[in-house]
């Protein structure tokens, strides 16, 4: 295995991050709807000149791969922002800190996506009835998604937090930006962290869905991992504009729903019928303009409300 790319891309989004926290957000800030877009812009541009790289190195098919992978994480990670915008709402985060958990939490997420996809390669490669569960799992997500029984994430609930105030003491309130606080020889966590936590294993639930769809696509672990970076880093910008394009993404839960559902069954098939990729890149790209189309069409409901 050549890590050389795996080095080089690495160090690269190390870098872009490294200048996004301590450049462009040295000082927290509340982010605009025009600093997000224009943020999440440089970011799917910076993704489309990777898909052009894949393509001079390794072929017109890798770069499709990349292509179809990265719009169906960006689609299914649309899910991911919804479910933050609960948690910052019902934990009350202030708008100059939430760009500051996202960043971590991302970080994070990438971390543990790239155990998920080596694990599933690696079972993929073993054990060939693998792509067999992979598939089901899929399909029964697109079904779940398409009755509108998508993941209920309610966080006073959660085990994760439940562990947390049980097991590490928790200040009130909010102590500047910071994660932790000392205090009297004793260390607090801050609500911040407990923040950044559940960000964190809300991420690894929807992973549960999103890699196996992306495996369905390639089975290259460069392909499927960079495919994620790009799409989770271009969405975490998007989000402080989310709530002012909620109309944009009303019907997209329908369009996944049949995006999983499809690649669900091209796993199940695969040893009968092979699905080029181009196919597969103008099904998925057809089924997220239309359902994007259809929602703006559509009148705009109100966003929910603050806890």
């Amino acid at each position: 295995m050549n890590l050389t790319p795996w080095i080089v891309f690495t160090l690269g989004v190390l870098v872009l991050m490294a200048i996004d926290l301590f450049v462009v957000h040295r000082r927290p800030h509340e982010v605009s709807t025009r600093e997000a877009l224009i943020s999440a812009a440089v970011w799917i541009a910076i993704a489309a000149v990777f898909a052009l790289g894949i393509g001079f190195f390794r072929g017109h098919t890798p770069a499709l791969e990349f292509t179809t992978a990265y719009l169906i994480e960006l689609g299914l990670s649309l899910d991911n922002l919804f479910v933050f915008m609960l948690i910052f709402r019902y934990f009350r985060v202030p708008a100059h800190l939430q760009h500051r958990v996202l960043f971590w939490g991302i970080l994070g997420a990438l971390v543990m996506r790239l155990g998920f996809i080596v694990l599933g390669v690696a079972l993929l490669h073993r054990f060939h009835w693998v792509i067999y569960v992979f598939g089901a799992i899929l399909v029964w997500s697109g079904i779940q998604m398409a009755r509108g029984h998508a993941t209920d994430v309610r966080p006073e609930r959660s085990m994760a937090l439940r562990l947390l105030r049980r097991f590490v003491p928790i200040t009130r309130r909010y102590v500047g930006h910071h994660f932790f606080w000392r205090r009297m020889g004793r260390t607090f966590a801050t609500p911040l962290f407990v923040v950044l936590v559940l960000v964190e294993t809300t991420d690894l639930v929807f992973a549960v869905d999103s890699i196996p769809a992306v495996l369905a696509i390639s089975k290259d672990p460069f392909i499927v991992y960079t495919s994620n970076v790009f799409a989770i880093l271009g969405l975490r910008t998007l989000f402080f504009a989310l709530e002012r394009l909620l109309r944009l993404f009303q019907g997209l839960n329908v369009g996944l729903a049949l995006i999983l559902a499809f690649v669900g069954v091209k796993m199940l098939l695969s040893d009968l019928v092979h699905i080029p990729i181009g196919v597969t890149l103008g099904v998925v790209s057809g089924v997220i303009a239309a359902s994007i189309g259809m929602s703006y069409l559509r009148p705009r409901t109100p966003a929910p409300p603050s806890s």
